[in-house]
């Protein structure tokens, strides 16, 4: 589903010419598109279905919007001219344009989800067809409520379409019952009637048996219910359905594009759409346009006609750096630097092109900037950024088989303790093979059972500290360096944070490690990893604001927007 389609029904409206009033007004017109007489074909569902895929596309969702929470945490950064400034310094509020947008274009989501779970009770379908049907509308639902109870903490429940102002006036409620009552159920639903579908052509990136129980092993992880999260993963992992594939750069380009590692994936077209908004316009709750996205304008430099918006953290930038290569993998022949790191970020002392320039010719890595975001962006295909018409047709990944594999090893690490090491160690070392950097198990034999822990700050702390594989020392290590690197820039890290009840004590340490940089400034003036070289701006201080000011009740979650506070008046009590 490489351009999924997005549907609008809109009644047509015909001027009568000879008829009296009350004939005019009862009169149905035979030309209008109205809910009488559409939901009745298998087509109809369809149409109306793929217009809830349709709000997977959303700036939000899964369009350049949803960079706003790169920035949280500890991966990302951003200057104070940009938009996503406020979300470093957790300064957002109930009024915060992501804040609003956000909530809106998941719920309406939800609601053109719940239009085809109500209607189609009624059609003259076979059983099994319903079921198919309702089940991928029941997985996108529960994937949209899924991203509202983690973002925001909770969700007002919708599962019927409202029709009346007295039908909107309900509670906020808890994440925990939300995912009980609606996201559990409707994520089992979609399990037991997409197992057995395999979509080809026009129809990949349908929904699966693979997403969803991917995204239930997901929720069972988030509460912490580590068995059952086990089950799940390991269901998906023994039906040899998903591999890792060879080159961690497929992930992000539009070139390898629902590949054999995507388990849950968003599509996008650069080509340009026929409507009135055919430019870089993504769909909205509003209005439609090209099935594209805006990462490329948002994400690339300013030398290439980007805003580079995103700016990579220095945390993630010595992780990277230090993310040792195997000299024996053909993979990174001619490469000084991890594959990982070549795909996600660019560094100044970085391997081959950017938009068809060497990486050390580039412009900029002023005002302390040490690397800019490559994931998600049009580097190895354009020589510049398309300033005025920047569409992107890049899909976007929310659940990769990489990211399986390590939750896997944390559920059982949680589960089994020091007992499930081996086993854990088995599956992060196939996503550290597959990058071509040195795999734990090599660590371990070369180094009197031992690896490094690799959190550290070599620039700081000196050489690293090498630890035994214990279940809290893999935990640190999944956590700390083989998620960031692996899954930096796709969605999840802020989520990771806040779950493992670790947002406070990273951001003081990044403060730390900042207060360091700009005290021993002389002394890491244009040297590796960094290469910092402007008197005027020495070091960027993500962390001088949120560290302090963090508050896990404020900044957790996204606040309820106003808007919705102000309409709801049972958000109020």
């Amino acid at each position: 589903m490489k351009k999924i389609l997005y549907i609008l029904l809109i009644p047509v409206f015909m001027l009568a010419t000879s008829c009296n009033e009350d004939e005019y007004l009862t009169q149905v017109n035979p030309n209008a598109i109205t809910t009488d007489v559409f939901w009745e074909t298998s087509s109809d569902f369809d149409k109306a279905l793929y217009t809830v895929y349709g709000a997977l596309q959303f700036p939000s969702i899964s369009g350049a919007l949803s960079a706003h929470d790169w920035v949280m945490g500890d991966l990302g950064g951003a200057e104070s001219w940009m938009k996503s400034f406020v979300y470093v310094t957790l300064q957002f509020n109930d009024a915060s344009e992501h804040v609003k947008n956000r909530w809106n274009e998941l719920y309406v989501g939800i609601y053109r989800a719940n239009q085809v779970i109500l209607h189609i009770q009624d059609a003259d379908m076979e059983e099994s067809e319903k079921n198919l049907i309702v089940a991928q509308a029941r997985f996108l639902r529960a994937f949209f409520y899924f991203e509202l109870v983690h973002s925001y903490g909770g969700a007002v429940i919708h599962t019927v379409p409202p029709v009346t102002d007295e039908d909107f006036q309900k509670p906020f409620e808890s994440k925990e019952k939300v995912t009980t009552d609606v996201i559990v159920p409707d994520l089992e639903f979609a399990q037991t009637h997409l197992a057995g579908i395999e979509w080809e052509g026009d129809d990949l990136g349908r929904a699966s048996w693979g997403a969803a129980t991917a995204l239930l092993g997901k929720v069972r992880l988030y509460e912490e219910d580590w068995t059952n999260a086990a089950k799940e993963f390991k269901s998906i992992i023994d039906s040899r359905l998903y591999s890792l594939v060879p080159n961690f750069m497929d992930n992000f380009t539009d070139e390898n594009e629902f590949n054999s590692e995507s388990i849950f994936e968003v599509a996008f077209s650069a080509v340009a759409g026929e409507t009135a908004n055919a430019n870089h316009i993504d769909n909205s709750p509003t209005e439609t346009g090209s099935e594209s996205n805006t990462f490329d304008a948002k994400l690339s430099h300013l030398s290439v006609g980007g805003y580079n918006e995103v700016l990579a953290s220095y945390y993630l930038h010595e992780l990277m750096y230090y993310d040792e290569i195997d000299p024996t993998r053909s993979i990174n022949n001619g490469f000084t630097q991890s594959q990982r790191m070549y795909a996600s970020i660019v560094p100044s002392d970085g391997d081959g092109e950017y938009y068809g320039i060497p990486v050390d010719e580039i412009s900029g890595y002023g005002f302390g900037q040490s690397a800019y975001v490559k994931k998600f962006t049009n580097w190895y295909q354009y020589s510049l950024v398309n300033t005025t018409n920047p569409v992107s047709g890049i899909n976007f990944r929310h659940i990769r088989y990489a990211d399986v594999l390590l939750m896997y090893a944390e559920a059982i690490l949680n589960e089994q303790g020091d007992a499930a090491a081996n086993e854990a160690i088995t599956y992060i070392d196939q996503v550290r093979a597959r990058a071509g950097v040195i795999t734990l198990d090599q660590y371990l034999t070369d180094n009197g059972n031992t690896f490094p822990a690799m959190n550290q700050s070599v620039m700081i702390h000196g050489a690293f500290n090498y630890v035994a594989p214990t279940a809290d020392n893999l935990m640190t290590h999944i956590q700390m360096v083989e998620r960031p690197i692996e899954l930096c820039y796709e969605g999840h890290r802020w989520k990771d944070l806040v779950r493992w009840g670790i947002v406070k004590e990273v951001l003081d340490d990044r403060l730390a490690d900042e207060n360091w940089l700009l005290a021993n400034w002389d002394a890491i003036r244009n040297q590796p990893p960094f290469y910092l070289n402007d008197e005027a701006q020495k070091v960027r201080t993500d962390y001088a604001v949120c560290a302090p000011a963090y508050n896990a009740s404020a900044h957790n979650y996204l606040p309820i927007p106003t808007d919705e506070v102000q309409i709801n008046s049972a958000l109020g009590k």
